[in-house]
């Protein structure tokens, strides 16, 4: 059996099941298992130690630790089309990092007031390395949802289909 995985939140705030997210994407468990942090405190910090994969603008990085979770971090839902100052990135794609260490810095009033929910889903991508996934924040603790497989390939597809269109609306171009 594989082992049980803890991570502590990279924000501080309100831990919610990812199927509380209301973006299809996260709450379906297509991205994977995790968990989201509404009302975040605008700080994103390193869960553990490892890489930063990549960097995405605005406000999405990949983490892999040094255990081999790979960790998804959006920050904010639908964010592709905020155009705002608030994201500033205190880490590069290829940059060792330490837990704790601060990756991103944001302004979560600055995307609420341009109409962005601010609600930061934090997956593991490769949940079929490990047990039970828990996030912990304070005296909160949350597992991450099982991946339903019910409807998996329609919501993929329709990821793929935003996705490469950066960020243009699938709905116009379901089939």
């Amino acid at each position: 059996m594989s082992e049980n995985l803890f991570i502590d939140s990279p924000l501080k705030g309100a831990l919610i099941p990812l199927a509380a997210v209301g973006d299809e994407i996260f709450s379906s468990g297509v991205a994977g298992k995790g968990i989201a942090i509404k009302n975040p405190d605008g700080k994103l910090i390193a869960p553990f130690s490892g890489k930063v994969e990549f960097i995405a603008e605005p406000g999405v990085i990949g983490l892999k630790s040094f255990g081999g979770v790979d960790l998804l971090i959006h920050v904010g839902l639908n964010t592709c089309k905020f155009i705002g100052e608030s994201f500033k990135p205190q880490v590069s794609a290829g940059n060792i990092i330490r837990r704790g260490q601060v990756l991103l810095t944001f302004d979560p009033k600055e995307m609420t007031c341009e109409g962005f929910d601010a609600t930061t889903p934090v997956v593991v991508t490769n949940p079929e390395n490990f047990g039970d996934i828990v996030f912990e924040l304070g005296g909160q603790r949350i597992f991450a949802q099982r991946i339903d497989r019910k409807g998996f390939f329609f919501t993929l597809k329709k990821f793929l289909c935003y996705n490469l269109r950066g960020g243009i609306d699938y709905g116009q171009y379901q089939a």
